[in-house]
């Protein structure tokens, strides 16, 4: 079976993640360490539903799932299909984006365009700021290479704004990328 790379463009909204989500994409890790990449180091892994819940910090980050418009074909079950999720908050005068995660399934379509330019947009709005920032890990090569091709850059990370801390060493190992 050849996979055929469809766009979701303007086929997909961000809204509200639904219960059923985060237990699908707790089933996207392939590894503790996979998902310590994605979760960072305030992160209990292993986990269980409470704990990712408790963890993912939903009442302090704005959390979204990117869905398609159109209901899921295999199960007929008039749910939208669930791509992808992140999260974002204010961080140094910039949306900062958090925990972006793609559906195995769906990635390589262009899905990530889709959830970063979504989340933007209305980060942008909801701050009143003019620019996005994120984190990326230096060994993770595609999604380095994909915020670069929506017009993310790599820049130094305003090490005044932390004293000598956990996060601090974290960031050794981090890209910081704005746009």
């Amino acid at each position: 079976m050849i996979k055929t790379h469809k766009t979701h463009k303007t086929h997909t909204h961000i809204t509200k993640p639904e219960t059923q989500h985060f237990s699908e994409m707790m089933s996207w890790f392939t590894s503790e360490q996979a998902m310590f990449d994605w979760a960072g180091p305030n992160f209990r892994i292993p986990c269980n539903t409470s704990t990712f819940l408790d963890d993912l910090r939903l009442d302090d980050f704005r959390s979204f799932s990117l869905v398609s418009n159109s209901p899921k074909s295999i199960n007929n079950d008039n749910r939208s299909e669930f791509l992808a999720f992140g999260q974002y908050y204010l961080r140094l005068g910039k949306c900062h984006l958090a925990r972006l995660i793609i559906n195995p399934a769906n990635r390589g379509e262009g899905v990530v365009k889709e959830l970063i330019t979504q989340l933007c947009k209305r980060g942008l709005q909801e701050f009143n700021v003019t620019e996005c920032s994120l984190f990326v890990l230096t060994h993770n090569i595609s999604a380095i290479k994909a915020y670069k091709k929506i017009g993310f850059i790599i820049t130094q990370y305003p090490e005044s704004c932390f004293g000598k801390t956990s996060e601090t060493s974290t960031l050794e190992n981090c890209l910081y990328m704005v746009k």
